[in-house]
């Protein structure tokens, strides 16, 4: 990738949360941003910023960044340009735990730790289905997430007919992506500094491995190994979005595909290209949901695919 391009890249993401931060039901102008950030006294400004936006922003950001880092690892794992990061049942297994603790009323912190449970739980069960004594393959992890999905879809749908109509509302909107309630991403950065630190000190190793599984142990990687800690890792930056926000769609497509089109080959520069790009769309697609039709919310995925379809086929049908 041309480090000409870096520069673009990281003013996208600058811009991109200037603008989360400037825009929803009152407008803060840039400048008066600058002065709430580095002034001490307090105002309007300053509370609307750094009590509601700046942590809406930054989990934003986080989250666009985990998804785009999800589903560039899967598209390796899988060596499958089409794969996501909810392909694999670990978004299905936290938005069932999650509605259910919703119905039952529970507050925000136990719908949270609630969908980390059904992550947890997809995960393993998925895990445990795929792997035999014989060894790992993809082709059984492709199945058995994909089975594991739709039925997590099915009970999600029954749920959602069941569930009292006036909470219906609510739980459809958490699916589509809430960040409403982001006011502690602390969790899912964790998870991102985590994930993204494996990821780039395996950079190599995945550069291989992107070549085929024959090929990579010929030159020495324990493919086995690399293979489970691509999926456990892709697997907890989904789940840490879904806790965190909801089910947002799209990003773990897009980005990647994105950075490659820009001109990133090996994974290093992939990983932190699709993390920019990732967190940059979901940014301004929250933007967009908070401005609209202020003072009322839009749900984030929506905005997000709105955004994604175009951009995809933007990038599909443009010749380099």
């Amino acid at each position: 990738m041309s480090s000409r391009l870096w520069l673009p890249l990281i003013f996208l993401a600058l811009f991109a949360l200037c603008i989360g931060l400037m825009v929803g039901s009152v407008v803060v102008p840039a400048q008066d941003i600058f002065s709430a950030i580095f002034s001490r006294e307090p105002s309007l400004n300053h509370d609307i910023i750094f009590n509601l936006r700046l942590p809406r922003v930054t989990t934003a950001f986080i989250c666009g960044a985990l998804l785009a880092l999800s589903g560039l690892l899967l598209q390796v794992l899988l060596r499958n340009p089409l794969a996501d990061p909810y392909i694999l049942g670990v978004s299905g297994g936290a938005s069932l735990a999650g509605l259910v603790a919703m119905v039952l009323g529970a507050s925000w912190f136990i719908l949270q730790m609630s969908a980390f449970a059904g992550a947890g739980l997809a995960i393993a069960l998925v895990f445990g289905l795929s792997y035999r004594a014989s060894g790992w393959r993809i082709e059984n992890l492709l199945l058995v997430g994909v089975i594991v999905s739709a039925g997590f879809g099915a009970l999600i749908t029954l749920l959602l007919t069941l569930a009292p109509a006036n909470d219906v509302r609510g739980m459809l909107f958490w699916l589509m992506g809430d960040l409403s309630h982001a006011d502690a991403p602390w969790l899912a950065a964790s998870v991102l500094v985590v994930c993204a630190a494996i990821t780039l000190y395996q950079s190599a190793s995945l550069d291989v491995l992107s070549l085929g599984e024959g090929k990579a142990k010929s030159l020495g990687v324990n493919v086995d190994s690399l293979q489970r800690l691509i999926y456990f890792c892709a697997a907890a930056a989904c789940a840490a979005v879904v806790m965190t926000a909801g089910a947002l769609g799209f990003v773990g497509l897009i980005a990647p595909h994105a950075a490659r089109k820009l001109g990133a080959t090996d994974h290093r520069r992939l990983t932190l290209a699709s993390m920019l790009i990732g967190g940059s769309l979901v940014c301004l697609a929250d933007s967009l949901a908070r401005s609209l039709i202020a003072p009322q919310q839009l749900p984030v995925g929506v905005l997000m695919a709105l955004l994604g379809v175009p951009a995809m086929l933007f990038l599909l049908t443009r010749r380099r």
